[in-house]
């Protein structure tokens, strides 16, 4: 089989599978743990929501490491999971402050309690009893550390090495038993992801002086106990004590990868956040103006899209209207494309979008020049498409070169100041160059080497407009 003929295979397969992606209530892609729903997801100027401006509440003259401040935002970004919204999304703005948008959502009250928790990291002893990830405990250490004062039916004694009990922490049913606390998160010297000899991911610790006293002696005694390590009453671990711990240090293993051994790392290394937040500013921002803009940037697209249509197929003719076919199955990948990272679109991602798209058409028009001056020079058709693309490629390499590097320059603006439109636009544009590119390459090369077929020798003049 001929490469011309393996190329459609490819298009044709791509374009059903995009297809399908695009479709509105397809159902999704669910595969084993992969999930994806495939809803388009809207940001806050087109759907409406919640945006708040959070301050490291310090003194003006303290200095706040770049490594603080993403930390805090990127822990804010995993609280932000239990909102159920994915669209929400966290930026620094500046060096002292995080800017949160969040979609859908008027309820400061209800955002700011789970954004805003304690975040207590607690090593809980549970005895013989494991525990799954996720579970929900109750703990006798109190969110403020203080103990509560002790009443008659408290029969426990305080750990001398450990955390004061609050009432109740005696009390031993089988519904709604309190689990006692041996030490905190303030106890952790540092912590890192790591690999062992086997290759396998694990998570490396080592303590401070106290805790390493307390962790030597809890760990000798309870050879074979499992010792939780709880995140907000919520068990993120339960290990078992393998062996007595009495140098500091110690590994948490599991079924991690980078990234989640990672994520615990950041969640045990900052159980609260690792500088104190304030919020200053906070609007609830209505969908209205953005759904205007949308609707109108819908129509001027069609407008656009029509002009272009009638432009490629009067003077370039036939490659012209495969071109427009490129720009259609350009459009299409693109906006799967968005469905399966996901991207968030918003009016400025859209505007990038749409920028791309003149992208798109220009290699097109570039490679039909050069097909033209081809056939001007005495080609066949056959030799005038193969060059065609051979001498185009230089300037729509060069061209979308430029265009990315520029993006990628935005980018890196609107993430270190907070400038999340011109995130919006540069991210949907750097995807947008790159599908274009793509488009070009396989979809225009192929259609044009097919039409070659198409087209007698005689009336090449007629179909191509040399």
């Amino acid at each position: 089989m001929s490469q011309k003929y393996v190329n459609l295979i490819i298009i044709l397969v791509l374009m059903a599978f995009v297809i399908w992606v695009d479709v509105p209530g397809n159902g999704g892609i669910h595969l084993g743990s992969f999930s994806r729903d495939l809803e388009t997801k809207f940001g806050l100027d087109l759907k409406g929501g919640m945006q708040i401006l959070w301050e490291a509440d310090l003194p003006a003259n303290q200095t706040i490491t770049t490594q603080s401040l993403n930390d805090a935002k990127g822990i804010l970004q995993k609280r932000s999971n239990g909102l159920g919204v994915s669209e929400i999304n966290f930026t620094s703005a500046g060096g002292r402050r995080i800017l949160g948008e969040f979609p859908g959502f008027t309820n400061l009250d209800e955002v700011t309690k789970t954004l805003e928790g304690v975040g207590l990291l607690e090593f809980v002893d549970f005895g013989d009893t494991p525990m799954n990830e996720g579970t929900v405990v109750k703990t006798d250490y109190s969110n403020t550390g203080q103990a509560a004062e002790p009443t008659p039916s408290a029969t426990a004694t305080a750990n001398p090495n450990g955390p004061t009990p609050t009432p109740g922490a005696a009390t031993d049913t089988t519904t709604d038993k309190v689990w006692h606390t041996i030490m905190t998160g303030d106890q952790l010297q540092s912590i890192s992801p790591t690999t062992d000899q086997l290759g396998k991911y694990i998570v490396q610790f080592a303590l401070k002086a106290d805790g390493q006293k307390i962790f030597a002696d809890y760990t000798t005694n309870n050879v074979g106990k499992y010792l939780g390590i709880v995140l907000d009453k919520k068990v993120i671990s339960a290990p078992r004590v393998n062996s007595a711990i009495t140098q500091g240090s110690g590994i948490i293993e599991g079924n991690f990868t980078y990234e989640s051994a990672n994520t615990l790392a950041i969640q045990l290394r900052y159980g609260s956040l690792p500088i104190p937040l304030k919020i200053i500013q906070s609007q609830i921002i209505g969908p209205s103006l953005g759904q205007d803009s949308l609707t109108k940037s819908l129509l001027a697209c069609a407008i656009g899209f029509a002009i272009v249509f009638l432009f490629l197929v009067i003077y370039y003719r036939l490659p012209g209207f495969i071109g427009f076919l490129t720009i259609a199955c350009y459009a299409t990948i693109t906006y799967a494309i968005y469905k399966l990272v996901p991207v968030t679109l918003s009016l400025p991602g859209i505007a990038g979008f749409l920028l791309s798209t003149g992208s798109a058409l220009d290699a097109n028009i570039l490679i039909f020049e050069r097909l033209k001056e081809e056939l001007r020079a005495g080609r066949t058709l056959i030799q005038a498409v193969d060059l065609a693309w051979k001498r185009a490629w230089p300037s729509i390499r060069d061209s979308n070169i430029a265009t990315m590097i520029t993006s990628l320059i935005l980018l890196w603006f609107g993430s270190q100041n907070g400038a999340t439109i011109v995130q919006g636009f540069a991210f949907t544009l750097i995807f947008g160059v790159i599908v274009s590119v793509f488009s070009a390459y396989l979809i225009t090369r192929t259609l044009l080497t097919f039409s070659v077929g198409w087209v007698q020798p005689a009336t090449h003049e007629k179909w191509f407009g040399a």
